[in-house]
């Protein structure tokens, strides 16, 4: 008798002794995501030690003046550009893993960063502004504009019947050939300079970062990740099948489409400003992942955690591996993601799919 009343007890001191493991963790990622940012600031043509960096930080106005403009004024708009940009798009590639239940899944499985750099390069090659009204933000609104239209594609075709989940991910990829073929056609007839300059951005940089910028993707960021969380445990049970799922009383097919559009609205805006940067929409939930399981309660902050971490920690790479120049950023997250990506796949990839 005692034994049956001890085992509820037993089962609650499991499930407490979990919550607080994955505290944990968040607590680790979140402490790792802050040192990196720090580094990331004091890190330059001019080199602040961590501790002056904490200092003008938390008392700007005691801080030597110099010291103040560049890490306010030029510094912080970057490394901020790169937590909110880094956890938007991880947590857009983990809820795309969510509702396509492909672990490959990504925001550029839609085609949605092809899409971003044609728009971009039809301002760049031939001036064309498909929002006339905003020419000095010509670039950012094409490829906004661009992406978007993409993702409202793929949003209506996945409304149409018989579409499967498979559909949707071969019509991403049909949408990626397209655009590419379409950009290299406008490279091929573009100027010595416009060609630069594409080839610049689709690089990915976080260089032109500025406090408007960051106010925007952390507003979207602000605006999707609550209406994620507010929909943990569908999105958990869909993890579990899509026959499960529906029997257990959740809407499959509008979650589906209500996340979709929330993805495709994380992935346009930051890849807008900042160009095309792969692997941390797949990398970042694939480490969010292993280390908390697939509950949403805690897959979701850490997911955003992780890509923030990652994408700040590869700034910090980008302005440390050659001194007195800053690398194009989505070239590192390649060099780095695509090794560490098959790491994953091929040590503990299968064990959490």
């Amino acid at each position: 008798m005692s034994s049956v009343a001890t085992e509820p007890a037993l089962h609650a001191g499991n499930y407490r002794g979990r919550v607080a493991r994955r505290l944990v963790v968040l607590a680790g990622l979140a402490g790792l995501l802050v040192l990196s940012v720090a580094i990331d600031v004091s890190l330059g043509p001019a080199r602040y030690a961590i501790s002056d960096v904490f200092r003008t930080i938390l008392a700007p106005g005691a801080a030597d003046l110099q010291m103040r403009v560049v890490i306010w004024d030029i510094r912080m708009p970057m490394a901020l550009l790169a937590v909110t940009v880094g956890a938007s798009l991880s947590l857009a590639g983990a809820q795309m893993q969510t509702i396509l239940a492909n672990p490959l899944a990504s925001p550029f499985t839609l085609g949605l960063s092809a899409a971003a750099s044609f728009g971009a390069a039809l301002a760049m090659v031939l001036g064309v502004a498909l929002f006339p009204a905003a020419l000095w933000l010509m670039v950012p609104v094409n490829a906004f504009a661009m992406a978007m239209a993409a993702a409202l594609l793929i949003f209506g075709l996945s409304t149409l019947r018989g579409v499967t989940v498979e559909t949707i991910v071969l019509l991403g990829i049909a949408l990626v050939f397209t655009f590419n073929a379409a950009l290299a056609l406008l490279q091929y007839f573009a100027s010595e300079q416009a060609l630069s300059a594409v080839v610049f951005w689709t690089m990915g940089s976080l260089t032109k970062a500025t406090w408007g910028k960051v106010a925007v993707t952390a507003v979207i960021l602000a605006i999707c990740a609550p209406l994620f969380a507010r929909r943990a445990w569908a999105l958990t049970a869909i993890r579990l099948g899509e026959t499960r799922a529906a029997a257990m009383g959740v809407p499959v097919k509008r979650l589906r489409l209500e996340a979709l559009f929330l993805v495709s609205l994380l992935a346009a805006v930051p890849v807008s400003f900042v160009g095309t940067i792969g692997f941390i929409g797949i990398v970042g939930p694939h480490v969010a992942r292993l280390l908390l399981g697939e509950d949403q309660r805690f897959f979701l902050p850490g997911a955003m955690l992780a890509g923030a971490a990652i994408l700040s920690a590869t700034s910090v790479l980008s302005k440390a591996l050659l001194p007195g120049a800053v690398l194009p950023i989505g070239v590192i997250t390649a060099l780095v993601g695509v090794p560490f990506f098959m790491v994953l796949i091929l040590t503990k990839g299968r064990k959490s799919w």
